[in-house]
Parts: C-alpha cells; sequence; structure tokens
C-alpha cells in the first residue's frame, strides 16, 4: 500500500541524481522496511541512519539513504530485469506475489543486517522522546490543578498519572535498551560497525 509511493520517490530521487533519499517506516513493520532498504540499495542507495530531518526524539523518524558511487548502473540494471517493480510487479531479491516484500532465502542475511542496522538507530530514539512527554505531561497538569486548586487530592490524582505515564516511559526504555543490546550483538557478531 505504502511501497509504491516509497519506490516512486526513491526512483525519481536516482533519476535527479540527488545524493540523499530521505524516507519513513511506512511500511508497520521494521522487517518490512529492512526489506525495502535492501531493495534501495539494489537501486542505488545504501541505508545510512537516522536522517537528520528528523526532529529529535520523533516516534517516526526519518532515515537516510546515501547514494552509492555506481548508483546508475545498479539503478538501470535493477530496471532492466525488474521492469514492473513500479507498477506493483517483482522486487529485486524479493519474493514475487502477495507481500512483496518478503526476502528471498539467499538475500535474507543480508536483510536481517540491515533489519538489526535500522533497529540500532531507532531504539537509540526512545530516550527523549519519552522524556519531553513526561516534561509536557508535568505542565498540562497545571492546568486542571489551576481549576480545582492545588488539594491534597488533586494533586494525588495528578501525581499518580504523571508516575503512571513515567512508568511506562521507563518500561519502554527497558525494552529500548534491550533491543539496542539485542542487535548490536547481531551487528557486532557479524562484523558490521
Amino acid at each position: 500500500m505504502f511501497l509504491q509511493p516509497q519506490l516512486r520517490a526513491l526512483l525519481r530521487d536516482g533519476a535527479q541524481g540527488v545524493e540523499r533519499h530521505d524516507a519513513r517506516n511506512l511500511q508497520r513493520s521494521w522487517r518490512k522496511f529492512a526489506a525495502f532498504a535492501y531493495v534501495a540499495e539494489q537501486y542505488g542507495y545504501r541505508y545510512d541512519g537516522l536522517s537528520t530531518l528528523s526532529p529529535k526524539g520523533s516516534p517516526n523518524p526519518y532515515f537516510a539513504f546515501r547514494r552509492l558511487p555506481d548508483a546508475p548502473e545498479r539503478a538501470a540494471w535493477s530496471a532492466r530485469h525488474y521492469p514492473a517493480a513500479p507498477e506493483a510487479g517483482p522486487l529485486p531479491g524479493m519474493r514475487p506475489g502477495g507481500s512483496r516484500l518478503r526476502p528471498l532465502p539467499e538475500v535474507r542475511h543480508e536483510v536481517d543486517l540491515l533489519h538489526a542496522r535500522i533497529m540500532v538507530d531507532y531504539s537509540r530514539t526512545h530516550r527523549r522522546r519519552g522524556l519531553i512527554a513526561l516534561l509536557v505531561l508535568m505542565a498540562a497538569m497545571l492546568i486542571p490543578l489551576s481549576q480545582t486548586g492545588f488539594s491534597a487530592p488533586s494533586l494525588l490524582v495528578c501525581g499518580a498519572v504523571w508516575l503512571f505515564f513515567a512508568a511506562l516511559w521507563l518500561t519502554g526504555l527497558a525494552i529500548a535498551r534491550r533491543r539496542y543490546t539485542k542487535y548490536s550483538r547481531v551487528l557486532r557478531d557479524s562484523g558490521v560497525d
């Protein structure tokens, strides 16, 4: 559903010789986004981490793809072998039909490494995002407190609400750290920086 516009934007940037293509994960799956990153590489753009377009702590950040030196040759090869890709046809390295972002067995390892890189980069965005939300929530709670007064029951309710969201943030932070550690280990074991 979102793949066609993303692929067309990538091909348009490639045809114009743009040095950096920025994309968000619109696939609703990090594995599918990693498969998209593999396809992007077949058209001359290599995954390059978080984009500078993303606001710090964005829950849906942009990811950068850098143009490879041999991008025109890669794009020409892919266009020749997969001419129907922009119109919902088969994609380089992906199984035909159904979900078009299912890697073939021979490229599964490369897609898994891209997935690990993306997850490491994405895991680093959690800390600031949640901290900003907690600070905004604290400021937003002053509005109902100013209406009801700073009585003990209203302070307790607001404190309980804030603590609930702080616990959610800490849980998310723990999950992000565990994810970061897991995928960093996968990359380290594969010899990827």
